[in-house]
């Protein structure tokens, strides 16, 4: 199956840069024998190795390698690009930021990525700053990385001929990665108009570059359907004020889908609705990192009345110390008083302490807290009060009481309510 018949038949889309997240969705994806698809973001990965150190390439390289070790068939797994364009070079004037962003599409193209989001919203350095841009000004540079993306795609066939076109994503309505930064008492959710003038604004666009076979590429457009998170707040996908928006979609008959952005923490039951109402790409990124930081922590608990004190990985006080120790990660998201912001360090939605699970001391803390728990046998009442739906999986026989599992099966968990909100 391509790429684009999994989008218009409705995929999740896993957006983490975590290995220890990755290998369990890999893990999941060979168990099933169903496709996955993973993404990156531009700050997560670029030309000058993004926060993970990683160019696209490397990041491919490193996830289809993981595959390997897990078993997982390579052809199960679809790669793609979010909010790529100039996000990470915005203070910079056009000319310059949009030709890294121009750099940045053609080696995530170049390097095989089959789903490219187009995100060219932001303002750049020379742009007023006192309105927001227009659609003809984002459809403009939206199809100056089209053309840089097709470059890059011609450079990889030369490598492997029977590569598929990628598929382009488009759309401007969207929310920052990881969540919104601020309480907000209601979401807009995008109307029929803002999506029509976006299409048009492309058609347009695409049209004065020459690129009216690239409109064909164009599978989805990415909307607020009124669904976001932020460190204590959950907005709640409701169908009712979608309503204008989805029919606009049923409208065009198949021909585009919708993109939906910050899905995380949503029902399994929103999740589905969003899917029924057309919109078929549902991204998921922090969920995912919060369910594995959540389960570590349940197993330090564990640890903390097994292990004697002097031996424990005590990994949420390490943690703690890294985070504290390089603020730049999540003190400009957090406020409030020092108690305060301990808590959101620790318990935050918005889980800022993603970005620093790569980081050595805590990748050791981890390493020695799932060796600690591997050389004593853990009660199962003692699971109980700290894993119970673990230890459901574990009476019934599917789950194995072993700390690195025990850890992934959380992720399992985000990923089975995708697969549900999918199926058919």
């Amino acid at each position: 199956m391509t790429i684009k018949e999994l989008i218009l038949k409705g995929i999740p889309s896993y957006c983490t840069a975590s290995q220890s997240v990755l290998r369990a969705l890999l893990k999941r994806a060979a168990r099933n024998s169903q496709p996955v698809l993973v993404e990156a973001t531009a700050n997560q990965i670029n030309q000058y190795g993004g926060y993970t150190g990683m160019q696209p390439q490397e990041y491919r390289e490193m996830v289809l390698k993981m595959a390997d070790q897990v078993s997982c068939p390579r052809n199960l797994l679809f790669f793609g690009g979010d909010h790529l364009g100039p996000l990470v070079w915005d203070q910079l004037p056009e000319q310059e930021a949009m030709s890294k962003a121009s750099e940045l599409v053609r080696l995530f193209a170049a390097a095989g990525y089959s789903k490219l989001h187009l995100d060219t919203s932001m303002r750049l350095g020379d742009d007023p700053q006192d309105r927001p841009l227009t659609n003809a000004v984002i459809a403009r540079r939206g199809a100056t990385l089209y053309a840089a993306a097709m470059k890059g795609y011609s450079q990889a066939l030369k490598t492997d001929p029977k590569l598929p076109r990628p598929v382009f994503i488009i759309g401007s309505e969207v929310p920052i990665p990881g969540g919104t930064q601020e309480q907000e008492d209601s979401i807009s959710v995008t109307s029929p108009e803002a999506l029509r003038n976006t299409l048009e604004a492309y058609r347009k666009a695409f049209s004065d570059a020459g690129f009216d076979q690239g409109l064909k590429d164009i599978i989805a457009v990415v909307v607020q359907p009124g669904v976001e998170f932020g460190s204590d707040e959950l907005h709640v996908y409701n169908r009712s004020a979608a309503q204008k928006l989805t029919a606009e979609v049923r409208e065009l008959k198949g021909e585009l889908v919708l993109e939906g952005h910050s899905t995380d923490y949503q029902p399994r039951e929103a999740l589905r609705e969003m899917m029924e109402d057309g919109i078929k790409i549902l991204k998921v990124g922090p969920a995912l990192t919060f369910a594995y930081r959540d389960a570590l922590f349940a197993l330090s608990e564990i640890e903390r009345i097994l292990i004697p004190e002097h031996d424990r990985a005590d990994l949420p006080q390490v943690l703690e110390q890294v985070m504290c120790s390089s603020p730049g990660n999540w003190q400009h998201h957090y406020s409030g008083t020092p108690d305060q912001q301990l808590l959101l360090r620790r318990y935050s939605l918005s889980d800022r302490s993603r970005y620093y699970f790569s980081n050595r001391e805590v990748q050791l803390a981890e390493e020695k807290l799932f060796s600690n728990l591997e050389k004593v046998h853990i009660p199962l009442g003692l699971l109980h009060q700290f894993m119970p739906k673990q230890f459901d999986e574990i009476i019934a026989g599917r789950l194995q009481a072993e700390p690195r599992l025990l850890a992934e099966y959380a992720v399992d968990l985000v990923a089975r309510d995708y697969e549900y909100a999918c199926s058919r």
